[in-house]
């Protein structure tokens, strides 16, 4: 492909050298995001210079601490700021999350590699079919018609959703869609001649597969082709838009007078299980689809290309141009709800938990019983996001709690340099949103967090909460242009400029009510390679002078010892290495001894690690293996051998046992 972008309105792509990934795979993933102006221009305090003050606040911690040497917490002046007072005894003190599993190497290999005593296997790839029915995958014959019914394309989230209660050999596995890469779809694809048919495969290969899948008895998975289970969520499926927002004259479009009724989900990323057995998917980047979009202040605060945009479905679909349907772009970045067990289900765009670049979509109850969403805005100096339910879960009516999502009040995080925080509600009435309308604020979202004040964040990805501790898990995955000239500097919770490798933060709920207004927080991880002197690492206070180097965390998930399990998208151009998934003990005497577990392909990211409740499989998406290279000069032929396939793998362990002891 070309890397001259004039004809779409975009500047030549000349400074590759400088990019964290290929040059494509930021093209085409999220419109080059971030070699654009940043969107926020609030002026509101970035995290970095939060954290740099509650650095400088606090003093070194003392060469010992109950005892135990100063190299038990960290080998970095930094990690023993971070840390605060007396972290040994509570260390000492806390349930241990023990990992029993070996760490391997990293590697660049077009396989994937897993620690001793475990194994993997492919259970589907892109173009497998689905629907019973779907006719054989055919790289130089598809339509967009077999493509609704088949595996779509760079596989995401998974959530894994039993068909009895309790079953972990059975079960539906959901998985995201997130965005197509046409390069590497379409033998014959000319990026300044796209067809028709080109585009419809694109919209119908986005969104959601829903099958069936089982275990045998020596611990590898499959999938049923042939289940009544099965089912596709697509581009174009119908869904519904709920909320404050549905029905405004935010979302009324030529084709929906209503302003209730959607045409598909695009860029659906993360996701979550809800406790009722629903699947919560985040859109993210959705911007990317829409074209025309000219330099209003609302359209630039969400990034909407000026002119054409680089897939060019606005030449096809009158609803990707927002020249003329100028409300169509109000109707994505949601998260959506979708029954896994009922293909009849209509999808519902739910607009009280606020319109951005979803990444997370993770449900827990409150102490009294409501629905807790949070969710992270996946993009640079752009915030954390709590949604608390008006109502409470009904363990009685599952009927009823497919409501649940429709009202409530959404939350933005700001942190303060004491570590500390608070939720500030984003309501209609409130100071200083007293102007606003609620359809306002669930349209506008970013806007409204603007002008309380949240804190600016280094590209919140997947949250995360603990059942063991209580604590919650937030990834920043990196933001290279922190610190650097004419940018935000840097800040106590996000402590480094650039932040090219990312970190996790650990905050923790008043009370460990997921409904508190008020947090305290902390730095678990700053990622980074240890053995690097030139950087600054910190892993929760663990000797890191033998630990593994790890970059980009992402996607996050908890075992049934409270253990945080990291995968990673972009270690390839940070580290030299190839994405991988880690696990870290959150507690106890090894609380921050990260290992490598499982590593991917070239040029993929390993995306939505999903465990069965029995935590015996890990379900892990490989995406994008071998992207930018092309069909042509494909740099992975994973995992076929013949040409690249995004995939779900199953890793488990080879003894049968729970993954990770």
């Amino acid at each position: 492909m070309s890397s001259d972008n004039s004809s779409s309105g975009f500047a030549p792509l000349n400074w590759i050298s400088r990019r964290t990934r290929s040059a494509y795979h930021c093209k085409i993933s999220c419109d080059d995001a971030c070699f654009k102006p940043v969107p926020n221009q609030s002026g509101n305090e970035p995290f970095a210079a939060v954290l740099n003050r509650r650095i400088s606040r606090r003093s070194l911690v003392k060469a010992t601490i109950a005892g135990a040497p100063l190299l038990a917490l960290s080998t970095s002046p930094l990690g023993s700021q971070i840390f605060g007072s007396a972290p040994l005894a509570s260390r000492a003190d806390a349930a241990s999350s023990t990992v029993g599993l070996q760490s391997i190497p990293h590697d660049n290999e077009d396989a994937i590699n897993i620690s001793d005593g475990y194994s993997s296997n492919v259970v589907i790839r892109w173009g497998d079919g689905v629907i019973p029915g779907a006719p054989d995958f055919s790289l130089s014959c598809q339509t967009a018609e077999a493509a609704r019914k088949q595996f779509g394309f760079n596989c995401d989230y998974n959530g894994f959703f039993p068909l009895l209660p309790g079953q972990s050999q059975r079960g539906l596995l959901g998985i995201n869609h997130e965005y197509t890469s046409p390069v590497d779809m379409f033998p014959d694809y000319d990026p300044d001649n796209v067809t028709s048919e080109q585009a419809a495969i694109e919209i119908a290969s986005h969104g959601m597969s829903i099958v069936e899948v089982s275990r045998a008895d020596n611990g590898s998975w499959s999938y049923n082709p042939s289940s009544s289970h099965n089912f596709r969520i697509t581009g174009e499926t119908r869904m519904m838009l709920t909320g404050p927002g549905a029905g405004s004259i935010h979302t009324i479009t030529q084709a929906d007078p209503t302003g209730a009724e959607v045409l598909g989900m695009l860029n659906n990323c993360a996701g979550g299980r809800t406790p009722w057995g629903t699947i919560l998917t985040a859109e993210e980047n959705f911007n990317q689809y829409f074209a025309n979009a000219g330099t209003a202040g609302a359209v630039a605060r969400y990034g909407l290309p000026e002119l054409a945009s680089r897939r060019h479905w606005e030449d096809f679909y009158d609803r990707f141009d927002v020249s003329r349907e100028p409300n169509e772009p109000n109707r994505f970045g949601y998260l959506v709800e979708i029954d896994p067990y009922d293909p009849s289900f209509t999808p519902r765009k739910h607009t009280a938990m606020g319109r951005f670049k979803h990444e997370a979509a993770t449900v827990t109850l409150s102490d009294d019983g409501r629905a807790v969403v949070y969710s992270g805005d996946d993009e640079r100096f752009d915030y954390v996001y709590k949604f608390i339910s008006n109502d409470r879960y009904n363990i009685f009516s599952r009927s009823a709690n497919l409501d649940l999502l429709s009202s409530g009040t959404l939350y933005v995080a700001k942190f303060n340099d004491d570590g500390t925080g608070e939720w500030l509600p984003l309501a209609a009435g409130t100071p200083p949103l007293h102007t606003w309308t609620n359809a306002q604020i669930a349209t506008f979202t970013r806007l409204a967090a603007d002008e309380v004040g949240a804190t600016p964040m280094d590209r919140p990805e997947d949250i995360e909460v603990n059942p063991i501790n209580h604590r919650v898990y937030i990834a920043l995955t990196n933001n290279t242009r922190r610190g650097t000239d004419g940018y935000d500097p840097v800040d106590s919770a996000n402590p480094r400029g650039p932040n090219t490798h990312g970190h996790i933060l650990e905050l923790t709920e008043n009370g460990g009510d997921a409904a508190a207004r008020r947090f305290t927080w902390d730095i678990f991880i700053l990622c980074g390679d240890p053995s690097d002197a030139e950087q600054e690492t910190y892993f929760a206070g663990f000797d890191k002078s033998a630990l593994d180097s790890i970059s980009a965390p992402d996607n996050l998930a908890i075992d049934a010892n409270g253990n945080l399990w990291i995968s990673t998208d972009g270690q390839p151009s940070k580290l030299g290495q190839a994405d991988a998934i880690y696990v870290v003990p959150t507690a106890g005497p090894e609380r921050g001894r990260i290992r490598r577990f499982m590593t991917g392909v070239p040029a993929a990211e390993m995306a939505g690690p999903e465990f069965t409740p029995d935590f015996a499989t890990l379900f892990v998406s490989v995406q994008h293996p071998g992207e930018s290279g092309g069909l042509d000069e494909p740099t992975s032929t994973w995992p076929d051998g013949d040409f690249p396939r995004p995939s779900v793998v199953a890793a488990y362990k080879d003894d049968g046992g729970v993954v990770g002891t």
